[in-house]
């Protein structure tokens, strides 16, 4: 049975409230993480608790137990004509923002103006209801997959999923 401290591995989808998948492990490696440690969403983390192996399970996760709200404070407007010296800005799309302590933060584009650039750094599911399917195909108390992280598809930040 999965337990805090346990190494716990998972095969998931993740749909939004319409039933778009928006992330997947099934065509790869288990996602892997430690049960309790906070490695992830605080939803999932407490959702795989007392799961048994080979358990499947349907998960809904509020945002505040996912992503968190969607916060218009997070939105930032810089001068298109900087942004233009650096490259060629298109709505959607995802870049870098190198923050002071030297760390790089994605976030999207979100409008373009005659002066500036918008862009997003709110998490791309932030506000999001997420459902997930999960069933357990590992416990154990060391790590045995290496997917971990990596497996959060365009989502990842860090271990977060």
């Amino acid at each position: 049975m999965v337990t805090e401290g346990k190494y716990v591995a998972i095969h998931y989808t993740g749909k939004f409230d319409d039933g778009q998948v928006f992330d997947s492990s099934l065509d790869g490696a288990p996602f892997e993480f430690q049960a309790g440690a906070g490695m992830v969403i605080p939803g999932l983390d407490r959702a795989v608790l007392g799961m048994k192996l080979d358990e499947e399970k349907d998960i809904v996760i509020a945002p505040e137990d996912g992503y968190g709200d969607y916060d218009d404070n997070l939105l930032y407007a810089f001068p298109l004509e900087e942004v233009q010296q650096q490259f060629k800005p298109e709505i959607g799309m995802t870049i870098g923002l190198q923050m002071d302590n030297g760390a790089q933060i994605p976030a999207v584009i979100k409008e373009i103006t005659d002066d500036e650039v918008v862009v997003d750094m709110n998490h791309p599911l932030a506000g999001k209801t997420l459902h997930f399917h999960v069933k357990v195909v590992n416990i154990s108390d060391e790590p045995e997959y290496s997917g971990g992280c990596d497996s959060c598809g365009g989502y990842s930040d860090g271990c977060s999923c």
